[in-house]
């Protein structure tokens, strides 16, 4: 079966990283998987991105390196499932808040006897190989989303639940669930003491964690002990792209009578 690269170096201890794409663009995706991104994760969640365009994203990431995500709009059987079958080689699960909710993610993301999901799908032995079931287990990524109070308060009873490989910070909704106004680099006292149960939580499970930033927080970071670091949107950086472009343009011809 083809290796999840990203899986390795997070069991490894490295650093990963990688971008959300929201455009629902096969072209985009498989740009961004070009720019050398370890993983290029699909938001299902909040954008208007269905399985078919899903499919399309990861068969054109599959021409590149990057190891191809889904962030599910639910974590639900069937969405799990679909997604994989598709070719995803792993699943962030949204608004994780309780141990059962890990449990329908590693029994929807699992073969058995580990866990339930079905043997289907054209594009999973495709993409992974025609090992494909007997590896996809341990190639598999299974993350869960920390962004409500309720899911602090069960952290480590969630990080229990065997077949979970990482965790990934939700900053705006966590500050919501709290009743703190939301925000992409929350600045609160009650936020950091929050974070860092999570964290410490995930040290003494030894799984990983993930958080999403802008470029220039990457260090502090990676030194904080994140490892799967999600950096902007592919919708932001054609947004600077775009800007930086059209500014230029106009300084370039501003002042000229």
């Amino acid at each position: 079966m083809r290796p999840n690269t990203m899986l390795s170096k997070l069991r490894a201890g490295e650093p990963a990283f990688g971008t959300f794409l929201a455009l629902g663009n096969a072209l985009a995706a498989e740009q961004l998987g070009h720019a050398g991104f370890d993983w290029l994760l699909i938001e299902q969640e909040h954008h208007a991105i269905g399985i078919e365009t899903t499919q399309q994203m990861l068969q054109a990431i599959s021409t590149t390196d990057s190891i191809p995500l889904v962030r599910v709009p639910s974590a639900d059987l069937l969405s799990i499932r679909q997604v994989l079958d598709a070719g995803a080689y792993g699943v962030l699960a949204p608004m994780v808040r309780t141990p059962r909710d890990a449990e329908i993610l590693v029994a929807a993301g699992r073969y058995p006897p580990v866990g339930e999901r079905g043997i289907g799908g054209a594009r999973r032995t495709l993409y992974g190989g025609d090992d494909y079931f007997e590896h996809a287990n341990e190639e598999i990524a299974l993350i869960v989303q920390i962004e409500h109070v309720e899911a602090v308060e069960n952290i480590r009873e969630i990080l229990a639940v065997p077949g979970i490989d990482a965790w990934f910070l939700g900053p705006s909704d966590l500050c919501a669930s709290m009743g703190l106004p939301p925000g992409y680099d929350p600045q609160y006292p009650e936020y950091f003491e929050a974070v860092a149960e999570v964290r410490a939580a995930g040290e003494e499970a030894g799984i990983p964690g993930g958080i999403h930033t802008s470029a220039g927080n990457v260090a502090g970071m990676v030194d904080e002990g994140y490892q799967m670091i999600a950096i902007g949107y592919d919708i932001s950086y054609l947004a600077a792209g775009g800007t930086e472009a059209v500014q230029a343009a106009r300084a370039a011809v501003s002042g000229r009578g």
